[in-house]
């Protein structure tokens, strides 16, 4: 009978964890998908509002009974620029149009049929190849082929849904220039995830050289791989961004800043490559058992809270001028560290160094007033 009450005891316990941990799951998710919605739901007003303007320039202005081309046009166009350059807009209207071009002309002169969509995909696809598209933008090309040709065939419509087309591309160009989604937005997140990455990195580094634990300095190099990509998003959107602010009428007070987030790279760049050099030291240390003073793994964990604080700053949208004071401090530390015999430990010690004049440079300081706060070696 005791082994019957704790049998079941361990069943109740282990479905009691079962559906905490399935809570807690669902709550997480509904949160993630709660801030996906805030983060979209300028572009979903922005969508609705210029469908309903295609539909009604193209129905009432030009007398199309069923536009249906105009907003489907206009979202496809609208939803390419969220969070890419205009260009790519202007690239997406190139391929609907050409392919509801085509697929009008094709209609009326061949119908439809099996060798008809295959001929009328591969010259859409190459049409759209020659004008300079890429994958996504060949795909919609054929897809908008097939649609007029198959989905929507009608021959006495002549070239009308390519007019629809046109209207939706124009109406969500104008859109996009006028009212971007957050273009200084993004740029500063993806900074902030940068430096985010690189804290994360240096504090793994540290505790890798701490407990000398090979498979823990394995995932350094990991980490530093992941803040070069994050670095790659970075670059990306604040390029976008600056797109996006020089087109728009409401939007061109905010160059100056915009081109100042885009000259984030620099500074994002140089610690980046400085990070990589000493992730990859750490591990070298690691692996030959080279002895590296606790102290400078002290100085990589402060590195790291002076990176998150840059990053909240960032995430915040401000300059992160306030984090001088704890970088210089740390550039002075580093003056007064004693060399040891070790070349991986001398090389770390060099990039905490390096890394803290990159980041002196994320507060809007040049790169001689960064280096002039970091005192020579004693």
């Amino acid at each position: 009978m005791d082994s019957e009450a704790s049998s079941w005891q361990r069943v109740k316990l282990r479905a009691f964890d079962l559906s905490d941990r399935t809570l807690r799951r669902g709550r997480a998710s509904a949160i993630h998908r709660a801030e996906r919605l805030r983060q979209r739901y300028l572009l979903i007003i922005e969508c609705s509002v210029t469908a309903g303007i295609a539909w009604f320039l193209a129905g009432q202005l030009i007398h199309h009974r069923i536009p249906y081309f105009a907003p489907v046009a206009a979202i496809l166009v609208l939803g390419a620029t969220s969070g890419q350059r205009l260009s790519r807009g202007v690239e997406m209207a190139i391929g609907v149009t050409v392919g509801v071009a085509l697929g009008d002309l094709w209609l009326l002169l061949l119908g439809t049929g099996t060798w008809q969509i295959m001929l009328l995909v591969a010259i859409a696809l190459s049409l759209a190849t020659l004008l300079g598209a890429g994958p996504l933008i060949m795909s919609q090309a054929g897809v908008q082929a097939i649609a007029v040709s198959v989905l929507a065939p009608n021959f006495g419509y002549g070239f009308n849904r390519w007019a629809d087309a046109v209207i939706g591309c124009l109406v969500a160009l104008l859109v996009a220039t006028l009212a971007p989604s957050g273009p200084l937005r993004k740029p500063t997140d993806a900074a902030a995830k940068v430096v985010f990455g690189m804290a994360e990195t240096l504090d793994a580094a540290a505790d890798a050289l701490t407990t000398n634990d090979e498979h823990a300095a394995s995932a350094v190099l990991d980490r530093a791989a992941a803040a070069e990509k994050d670095l790659a998003v970075f670059d990306a959107v604040a390029a976008d961004g600056l797109e996006f602010v020089r087109h728009s009428l409401f939007e061109r007070h905010r160059l100056a800043t915009a081109t100042a987030l885009a000259d984030f790279h620099v500074p994002l760049d140089g610690a980046s490559r400085n990070l990589r050099v000493l992730a990859r030291r750490s591990v070298v240390a690691v692996w030959r058992g080279e002895e590296v003073p606790a102290a400078y793994g002290d100085l990589m964990r402060e590195l790291a809270e002076a990176c998150r604080f840059l990053a909240r700053e960032l995430a915040e949208g401000r300059l992160p001028t306030v984090a001088r004071d704890q970088l210089r401090e740390i550039g002075e530390a580093t003056a007064h560290q004693q060399l040891t015999q070790s070349i991986s430990a001398n090389v770390i010690l060099a990039q905490i160094r390096s890394m803290v004049s990159d980041l002196l440079q994320l507060t809007g300081m040049d790169y001689f007033e960064a280096r002039e706060l970091i005192p020579g070696l004693d």
